[in-house]
């Protein structure tokens, strides 16, 4: 079966927008279970990635790197609306041809960062990256961007191991990992079709055991340095509570060695090299990755418009994204101007992990009423939001399903979950 073929029946997509007032609970628990892989393949010289993340890639999916040439549409003065100044109003249903484009195209960013990664175990560079700077890119199925690698990245594990955990095997004892990079669009043609210069931040998904601990330290935890000031919207969704994130995330993200500097300190270095460079021209920032990637993407997004006080316009472009933060981490995203792209594939259960979601649904609910959660009486919802497994969605959301597509059979979890999936709902919607 060919996927260059347009489906006769098209695969369904909707957006949802963070509504008001009514408030529900959803809660969910992942367990794992045998999966068995969808088999789709095409044509392609490029090695095929296994994974955890991707568990036995059940969807073989190109990375479309004739995305660069066959969709590109000159975005021109029309360019942040397209990373979202607007929150992608009129853009997302039906979903925009130029933004399906810029969608997979910053999608087959993240999946090179996939190919690039060595999930080898028995290699002694396991967990390093595959290539050089100088041809990462192209190695990875992906010629002709017009962008140029900078600075390749690395997340660390801040958990402690006992010693006996360096007998054991690499991706049990790796505590440091290649996760990603950072690139910059050089080509002029593909400059001045982007309308700025632009600025990537690829982030692979969950690769290592140590990873994957991570992942399952679910509680919240308070943002170092953030702004902890009561944060107030005319609209009532203040929260007075300090912005908090997953531990596990905001450990990897902030983790570093004596030999190896924390991805935030990656970022930060770079991002301050390039504004310097870069600063006085037309200049975006586009963070994109997938599961922990995508997480990662949120709290670097964040990061950023939190230490450089004159950062250009900064997007996350999430691909099946995990929850990362509480309502009053999404205030101090939206207050900072942050924008915020989540993918969402409604059969994916990552996307519903960790913890709860109060979901305000009711704008007609007065503010002093007693609110029921999911049935239950208003005193359980305030143990529940005592708690700190209260999580809230950010951004805008594009909501995809892969039930919905003809092509996509026999899903799993795997296969709902997989890049590839993602981008070829995308492609097809």
């Amino acid at each position: 079966m060919s996927l260059s073929m347009k489906p006769a029946t098209p695969c369904t997509f909707a957006t949802t927008t963070r509504p008001a007032k009514h408030v529900s609970v959803r809660c969910c628990t992942l367990t794992q279970t045998a999966i068995r892989p969808l088999k789709m393949s095409l044509d392609t010289h490029q090695p095929a990635v296994k994974s955890w993340e991707h568990l036995l890639d059940p969807l073989d999916y190109d990375p479309m790197a004739s995305l660069f040439t066959s969709r590109a549409v000159k975005l021109g003065n029309k360019w942040k609306e397209y990373l979202g100044v607007k929150n992608w109003e009129g853009l997302l249903d039906p979903l925009d041809e130029s933004l399906r484009g810029e969608i997979l195209r910053y999608g087959s960013f993240v999946e090179a960062a996939y190919r690039s990664f060595n999930f080898d175990s028995s290699s002694s560079s396991y967990g390093a990256c595959r290539y050089p700077k100088s041809t990462l890119l192209a190695r990875s199925g992906l010629h002709q961007t017009g962008y140029r690698l900078t600075r390749h990245l690395r997340a660390t594990s801040g958990i402690r191991l006992p010693r006996w955990v360096e007998m054991a095997p690499n991706w049990v004892a790796t505590k440091s990992s290649w996760i990603g990079y950072v690139a910059v669009c050089q080509d002029k043609e593909e400059i001045a079709r982007l309308g700025r210069r632009d600025v990537v931040i690829a982030l692979r998904g969950t690769a290592t055991g140590l990873e994957w601990l991570e992942n399952f330290r679910a509680t919240l935890t308070p943002v170092p340095n953030a702004d902890t000031k009561p944060t107030h919207h005319d609209d009532g969704d203040g929260d007075d509570s300090e912005p908090m994130v997953e531990t596990g995330f905001l450990s990897l993200y902030t983790s570093g060695t004596d030999e190896v500097p924390s991805l935030q300190e990656m970022v930060r270095e770079e991002i301050s090299r390039l504004l310097q460079t870069y600063g006085d021209q037309p200049l975006s920032l586009t963070i994109t990755g997938h599961s922990l990637g995508a997480a990662l993407a949120t709290l670097t997004a964040y990061d950023i418009k939190t230490t450089f006080k004159r950062a250009p316009m900064v997007t996350v472009m999430s691909f099946g994204g995990p929850r990362v933060g509480n309502r009053s981490f999404r205030c101090q995203l939206e207050k900072q101007g942050t924008k915020v792209l989540r993918i969402v594939n409604s059969d994916d259960l990552i996307t519903k992990v960790p913890g709860f979601v109060l979901e305000e649904e009711d704008a007609d609910v007065p503010k002093d009423q007693n609110v029921y959660v999911a049935g239950l009486p208003s005193w359980i919802q305030k143990r529940v939001e005592d708690t700190q497994w209260v999580y809230a969605e950010v951004g805008r959301e594009l909501k995809l399903r892969s039930r919905s597509c003809p092509y996509l059979k026999n899903l799993n979890v795997a296969t709902c979950h997989d890049l590839k999936t993602y981008l070829h709902l995308v492609n097809y919607s």
